[in-house]
């Protein structure tokens, strides 16, 4: 299916980046929003298909000028989890205040929408109780979580009250090729090859029993992909991931094994602030049976997919 004409905020990032890549065969153009805080333009394919705009979300010329020729709106522009607790006004203004921005320039500005896709997190879910944890649930514990889970709520606000066609899905811990290692806030698996690869400890905060519910790009992409298109997902949360908690401990040594070494040395750092969830998986029984989806990648295969891109990055 075509989509059109399509905006991609925060399009110079990991996810942004990768949902380009794969929006290029089914778009006629697609404009790419990135204020490069980051993101790296080069990390964006070289096609004249692309429109590139330095700015950011909270910038209302500019929406005004890029809504009306868009047909499909993915928003993934935010302030990482990081980031929003070093500046939780920074944190406000792009992830709560940016995403209502969006939404209110959708409604006004774009006469032919067919769909706003937004990104949230599986962050909304804190230490949550039940393991895997359904979409009914939400533990705020953090600056970034309570954005997210705000424009979640605007979201829907939108779509009852002035049928904006939204559809939201809470992505658990996203990894795999193109998680570029200039970006110093990149996630854990990258950083863990990266210190396998160049001989250091690989550095773990806290004993490394805590959980994550790890999610292959290529998943992730596949889930974004078919709910922007899928007529029974407007109006709808989903989460995106494997529904299996990994320790960190666990991820370490699978990735020291991959790289050809049993018992690889780990460097126990303590906590940071950001360090609150002890245990994540989410339950992608709602995306299962409403969207006929379900991960195609064990941990062991999207982790090998990445060393090969790795591999090939340092030949390149």
């Amino acid at each position: 299916m075509k989509l059109g004409k399509v905006l991609v905020t925060g399009g110079a990032g990991f996810l942004g980046s990768q949902l380009v890549k794969r929006l290029l065969p089914r778009s006629e153009h697609i404009y790419v929003i990135d204020d490069l805080s980051t993101g790296n333009p080069r990390a964006l394919p070289d096609s004249d298909q692309i429109t590139f705009i330095q700015g950011s979300i909270t910038n209302e010329e500019l929406l005004e000028e890029i809504m009306p020729k868009v047909e499909w709106i993915f928003h993934l522009a935010c302030r990482n989890l990081y980031l929003s607790a070093v500046d939780v006004r920074q944190d406000f203004d792009t992830n709560l205040y940016g995403g209502f921005l969006l939404l209110q320039k959708a409604k006004s500005h774009c006469p032919n929408l067919k769909r706003f896709v937004y990104t949230s997190t599986a962050s909304v879910y804190g230490n949550a109780p039940v393991i895997p944890t359904p979409e009914s649930f939400h533990q705020i514990t953090m600056p970034y979580s309570a954005s997210k889970f705000s424009t979640e709520h605007y979201c829907q606000m939108f779509y009852h009250m002035y049928q904006l066609p939204v559809t939201t899905l809470r992505l658990s811990n996203v990894y795999g090729p193109g998680q570029l290692l200039s970006n110093p806030y990149c996630g854990v698996v990258t950083l863990f090859f990266d210190a396998v690869q160049n001989g250091r400890p690989i550095p773990i905060f806290g004993d490394g029993t805590q959980t994550r519910d790890f999610t292959f790009i290529d998943d992730a992409m596949e889930a974004i992909l078919t709910a922007s298109v899928h007529p029974d997902s407007i109006g709808k949360l989903y989460n995106v991931g494997t529904g299996k908690e990994v320790s960190i401990h666990e991820l370490a040594e699978t990735i020291g094994k991959i790289m050809g070494h049993e018992n690889y040395p780990i460097e126990y750092k303590p906590k940071r602030v950001v360090d609150k969830v002890y245990r994540r998986a989410v339950d992608i029984t709602f995306l299962e049976q409403d969207l006929h989806m379900k991960p195609a990648h064990s941990l062991e295969e999207g982790l090998h997919k990445t060393r090969q891109w790795m591999i090939q990055q340092k030949d390149a």
